[in-house]
């Protein structure tokens, strides 16, 4: 939060659009991501980039999931290449948030995340749209409920003390580009922000 102190000699003098301009200033500030230190690491065997930030208590990740990673994971679970091809070579990444010393509980909705690239703004890709997806392309039952429980929940809440959860998010994006992420979460309804910069998809 954006604390802002108005002394009692400046009110008098203080128009109704002075102290609107001040207000809405104040919420903005309570709703945009802090600045706070990222981390970038790059795995040794596979070369997997991780991406890394710490914010208000929460610690959030993403890590690239290679296409030939994300074939071999889910032909292991009953798809067939074909059938995975897509999903695959859609940007996928392993994405983790940890609900260290917030105060409180954490709640997040992943259709209110934001993946920012140059001129576009959009959410990440919806779970419900590959299951529909992969359905229609004949894959059977046990294979899409392993799909399910693999990809990172799209509504959950974390409880304060180290809470967490992992699971696949898929950007949608091509082989190689480069996008900012800002997740997004509440605490009791109040807004909280992170931002993840220069994050790039696998190729």
């Amino acid at each position: 939060w954006l604390i802002i102190i108005v002394t009692s000699d400046i009110l008098p003098t203080m128009n109704s659009t002075t102290a609107t301009i001040i207000l809405m200033f104040g919420l903005l500030a309570a709703t945009t991501p802090s600045m706070a230190e990222q981390i970038h690491t790059t795995a040794a065997a596979s070369g997997a980039e991780t991406w890394e930030q710490q914010q208000n208590g929460v610690t959030f990740s993403l890590t690239q999931i290679l296409p030939d990673q994300a074939r071999a994971f889910y032909v292991n679970r009953g798809f067939t290449l074909e059938q995975i091809e897509s999903y695959a070579t859609s940007c996928v990444f392993m994405t983790v948030l940890r609900n260290d010393n917030a105060p409180g509980t954490i709640h997040f909705v992943q259709q209110n995340w934001t993946i920012e690239t140059p001129g576009k703004v959009q959410p990440p890709m919806n779970v419900t749209h590959w299951l529909k997806r992969l359905k229609e392309s004949g894959a059977k039952k046990s294979a899409l409920i392993a799909f399910r429980w693999a990809q990172f929940p799209p509504e959950q809440e974390y409880q304060p003390g180290g809470d967490w959860n992992q699971g696949m998010m898929v950007t949608g994006l091509p082989g190689g580009t480069q996008f900012n992420l800002i997740p997004r979460w509440d605490i009791e309804g109040k807004p909280y922000a992170g931002e993840l910069l220069n994050v790039r998809c696998a190729q």
